[in-house]
């Protein structure tokens, strides 16, 4: 596996960043940091100031875990 692969648009998995954890590109921003910090109430504007991204990073977080759970199959088991 090579060092770097962008898995989406602005989204790397670094295994020398974060452990390999899909990170947005150029930083070491992890995409469910900018996911919980969303769901937790921080408008795009903190997010970006914080952490140094630009709107375009935070939908690609967005994006790229929306492809990703759209991917899995859970079943409910009754």
């Amino acid at each position: 596996m090579k060092a770097v692969v962008e898995i989406a648009p602005r989204v790397v998995l670094d295994q020398n960043v974060r452990f390999g954890r899909a990170v947005i590109k150029g930083t070491r921003v992890p995409v469910d940091l900018v996911l919980g910090k969303l769901a937790g109430g921080m408008s795009y504007e903190e997010i970006m100031a914080e952490y140094d991204l630009v709107r375009d990073d935070i939908f690609a977080a967005l994006d790229c875990a929306a492809k990703h759970l759209a991917s899995e199959e859970i079943r409910a088991v009754v």
